[in-house]
């Protein structure tokens, strides 16, 4: 039983957070419409973006909607230093791994065993400076509690001191996607490249916006020789229909970065509608 006693949040507004409802895209986790909600041959259900781009994770998966009540629940986290919250907030993401919970399997089955190494979690990192101020990683906080809710038989690690922000990168609220992308170029670093590579990954954070930071960390994690990353957050911003209607990316001049930071951009703005 978590004590929420020391929230100022009503059980009532915690009971109100929901997990995202409607069908989202297999790999990046985006809310896909009727349009795009049609099962691909591998028995996936890709957006437009996913079925031209390939990731370097897997797949994004979510607990909720980043708005309202879990808005405020995550700020209450890292901008207030109301630790309480990690442990709720935890328990989401600890659900959200549930939708993970096949793949983890199928993983293990690839080795005996005996044979098949621990899952690595690496909460996406703050730079030095940034984690001295605030006091403490909130990524690195929801993980660890999250990993209190999940069965030991998952077999998965905490590895919080893996991967490194190397450089200071300004805040990401409203930059657009490509600035985003240029601002986190060359911000993350593997530590110790012998322990991630052949590896699987679990990379945690408190929110996915555009993906610009998932997509950054995971393609680092990836050239260090990771074989596989997952991306799990609580909350992720999720597009709606008045914003995406009449959206179709570009097919006919091959630019894949084009397609993505246009998509991209759009999901910032739907965010803050």
């Amino acid at each position: 039983m978590l004590n929420i006693s020391r929230l100022p949040v009503c059980p009532q507004c915690l009971e109100s957070i929901l997990p995202a409802g409607g069908k989202v895209c297999s790999v990046c986790g985006e809310r896909v419409f009727s349009s795009q909600a049609v099962v691909d041959d591998d028995g996936l259900r890709r957006c437009r973006i996913c079925r031209s781009v390939d990731r370097p994770f897997s797949r994004a998966v979510a607990y909720g909607s980043y708005d309202s009540g879990l808005r405020e629940l995550i700020h209450l986290l890292k901008y207030n230093g109301m630790r309480p919250a990690a442990n709720v907030l935890g328990r989401m993401l600890a659900e959200s791994l549930r939708t993970l919970q096949s793949e983890f399997e199928a993983a293990g089955m690839k080795e005996l065993p005996f044979e098949r190494p621990a899952v690595l979690v690496i909460p996406v990192p703050l730079y030095k400076a940034k984690r001295r101020q605030r006091g403490f990683n909130q990524a690195e906080l929801i993980a660890r509690a999250a990993l209190k809710f999940r069965p030991a038989s998952e077999n998965l690690r905490l590895a919080p001191d893996l991967l490194l922000r190397i450089r200071d990168t300004p805040s990401q609220i409203g930059l657009t996607s490509h600035q985003r992308r240029v601002s986190l170029r060359g911000a993350f670093a593997v530590a110790r490249a012998a322990e991630v590579t052949g590896r699987e990954v679990l990379l945690v954070d408190d929110v996915y916006t555009t993906g610009a930071t998932a997509t950054e960390c995971a393609r680092v994690l990836r050239r260090a020789g990771a074989s596989q990353v997952w991306v799990a957050t609580v909350a992720r911003t999720l597009k709606l229909a008045s914003n995406y209607a009449d959206f179709e990316p570009d097919t006919d001049d091959g630019s894949a970065d084009m397609r993505v930071e246009e998509h991209d951009e759009l999901v910032a703005k739907a965010g803050k509608s």
